[in-house]
């Protein structure tokens, strides 16, 4: 699979450590969310992928993952 980007084919995956925060004033008193994905770089153009677990994309939206999320349905 090439990079959505750039078009080209050199890419490596990295371990990672993340902290998802909501944004705007409204949600300053709400936790972030820890992430641990494995993290997809393309080495030319630096775009990188990564996937959010059902569980924390649920923290992070408020309601479980629908079906037209998942499969992109929903825009994505």
């Amino acid at each position: 699979m090439s990079c959505p980007l750039c078009k080209l084919e050199n890419r490596a995956e990295f371990s990672s450590e993340m902290i998802l925060h909501i944004g705007g004033p409204q949600n300053v008193d709400k936790p972030g969310v820890w992430l641990f994905p494995k993290i997809l770089v393309c080495r030319d153009c630096g775009f990188a992928r990564f996937m959010v677990p059902e569980a924390e994309l649920t923290l992070l939206v408020g309601e479980p993952a629908t079906r037209e999320r998942l499969t992109g349905a929903g825009g994505c």
